[in-house]
This record gives C-alpha cells, sequence and structure tokens, in this order.
C-alpha cells in the first residue's frame, strides 16, 4: 500500500508554493523474520497441536491404543465424572499442588533472606543449596526411597520412634507427607534463585532509612521486603503451582502411585491409560484436565491484573 503527500518547492513563485508528490514505500518485512518464525510455528504445530487434535478426536471414540475403533461420543467425558478413581486422583493431586507450593515458598523465601545475609562462605553455601537442582527427579526419587524403606525405619526403631519404625511410604496417610518433602527438597532452590533475584533487586537505602526510623528486622520484612519482592512471590507461585500440578517422576520412582491409589495423581493416572488400553478414556481425562489448567491460568492472570503486579 503506497501513501501520497505533499512537499512544497523551495523557492518562490508568482502562483505560489508549488506542490509535488512524493511517494513512499511500503513497509517491508525482513526476510529474516520469515526464515526464524515459520519453521518453528510449523514445527509447534506439528509436534504439539496436531497430535493435541488427533488426541482430541479419539476422546470421542471408543479407542484403545491399538485396533478398530467407533465414535461413541461424549460418553467418555460423562462416565469420567462418575469415576471415584479418577476423582481421588484429581483431589490428590490439587491438595499436593497447594501445600507444596506453600511449603516451597516458605522454605525458598526463608534461605534466600539467609544468602543474601552478609555471612561468611556466602558463595559455597549458595552452590551447596543449589545442587538438588540439577539433579534427575527420578533418581532423587529413588534415592529417598532407600532411605524412607531402609534408613529411616532403623534409625527410628533404634531410638525407639515406633510410628516411624516401618517405611511411611506404605503408609496410605503418611505417603503423600514423603512426596511433598523430596518435592520441596528439589524445587525449593529453582525458587530460591528467583527470590534471591528479587531481594538484590531492593536498594539498601530503603533499609538504612528504615534503621533510622528504629524499625526491626521482622517490621522490615513485612513492610518493606515482603512487597517490594510481590511481583517474584507471584512468580513462584504461579510456575510452582502449575508445575506440581504435573507431579510425576517423584511418585512414579516413591510410591509409584500407591499404597493402593492413595498417591496417584492425574498425570499417573493418564499416563498409565495409554499404556493400559485405555487411550480413549484417559486421552478425555487429559482433556478435561487441560481445560481445568487453562480455567486457573486465566484466573491467576487477572487476579494479578487486577492487584496490579508488575512481573
Amino acid at each position: 500500500m503506497t501513501t501520497t503527500s505533499t512537499v512544497a518547492k523551495a523557492g518562490p513563485s508568482p502562483e505560489g508554493p508549488a506542490e509535488i508528490n512524493v511517494r513512499r514505500s511500503p513497509r517491508r518485512i525482513d526476510p529474516t523474520y520469515y526464515w526464524m518464525v515459520v519453521p518453528v510455528l510449523a514445527l509447534f504445530a506439528f509436534f504439539i497441536t496436531l497430535p493435541a487434535l488427533v488426541g482430541v478426536f479419539f476422546s470421542l471414540t471408543n479407542y484403545a491404543g491399538y485396533g478398530d475403533w467407533k465414535f461413541i461420543g461424549l460418553s467418555n467425558y460423562v462416565n469420567i465424572f462418575k469415576d471415584p478413581a479418577i476423582l481421588q486422583s484429581y483431589i490428590f493431586t490439587f491438595v499436593f499442588a497447594l501445600t507444596t507450593t506453600v511449603v516451597v515458598n516458605i522454605v525458598a523465601l526463608a534461605i534466600a533472606l539467609g544468602l543474601n545475609a552478609k555471612i561468611k562462605w556466602r558463595t559455597g553455601i549458595r552452590t551447596v543449596f543449589f545442587i538438588p537442582m540439577v539433579l534427575s527427579a527420578l533418581v532423587v526419587s529413588f534415592v529417598f526411597n532407600y532411605l524412607f524403606s531402609n534408613t529411616l525405619p532403623v534409625l527410628a526403631e533404634r531410638f525407639g520412634l515406633t510410628p516411624l519404625a516401618t517405611s511411611i511410604l506404605a503408609n496410605e496417610n503418611l505417603a503423600w507427607l514423603a512426596i511433598v518433602l523430596v518435592t520441596v527438597w528439589q524445587a525449593a532452590p529453582g525458587a530460591t534463585i528467583i527470590y534471591l533475584a528479587g531481594l538484590q533487586s531492593v536498594p539498601a537505602e530503603v533499609y538504612e532509612a528504615a534503621d533510622l526510623d528504629g524499625a526491626g528486622s521482622f517490621r522490615q520484612f513485612l513492610s518493606l521486603t515482603l512487597p517490594l519482592i510481590l511481583g517474584y512471590l507471584v512468580i513462584n507461585v504461579i510456575l510452582g503451582f502449575k508445575g506440581f500440578l504435573g507431579t510425576y517422576e517423584i511418585i512414579v520412582g516413591l510410591t509409584g502411585g500407591g499404597p493402593g491409589m492413595a498417591t496417584q495423581s492425574v498425570a499417573m493416572r493418564i499416563f498409565s491409560g495409554f499404556t493400559g488400553g485405555d487411550y480413549s478414556y484417559q486421552m478425555a481425562n487429559a482433556v478435561i484436565y487441560f481445560l481445568i489448567t487453562l480455567l486457573i491460568s486465566v484466573i491467576q492472570l487477572r487476579l494479578i491484573q487486577r492487584r496490579g503486579v508488575s512481573l
């Protein structure tokens, strides 16, 4: 599309300033833009969007993952809401995600406050705290499985702690606590890094002024530190909660979803259906879970916008 503008010609004229038409060339997009964006969009569509659409289609069938199938409409979706095992997995997943998010952020913020203080060997201590981040979740869960099943019961029996003399992984009421503990141990360093970035962005002059006004450490934390790092807190809560909703590896390595189905998450239930001849049913479960997660994300964004938190 071209635009035409008028420009006055320099110099006097008996009839007034003459006008000439100047054609501006259309704004062109650098071809490099297409070379960078189009392949990414194509790969995303082929590996993410297309399989998702295929999965949604098969959720409307009785496909077992192999062999023939026929269209059955919304029967899978209706049956999911009547399945107590599915509902139990949803309850466990959301309770676990909410509990772990709270504990991780409390622990991570406490560690960040300590590491941000002027202490000796601060760099070395930070390195030790961040080691869990680089370890595989599955490897970590297998190690803790051994500790909970062997080392901890032996120590508990030696010191007379009868309730811990048997593996807590075999206890339906305590197994989920072990999963929370291991998840917090591995997830806290990542949240700590974000909190450290927030703490280091707070000007030192703010605390100096608070000291002059006689504010104590706890008062400074509530009135200065916490409000100033609120955006970082929101980031950790959103990322943590979404990540914990899809927890899988740690549960597989610790309890395998047991004892019974006490610690079976939605992700475990979905993956088990893919290999257990229950493909279409669990695909419908995956679609419902995606919509719930999407709804939670929208609500979180709305709350952030209303509170005016800057991310």
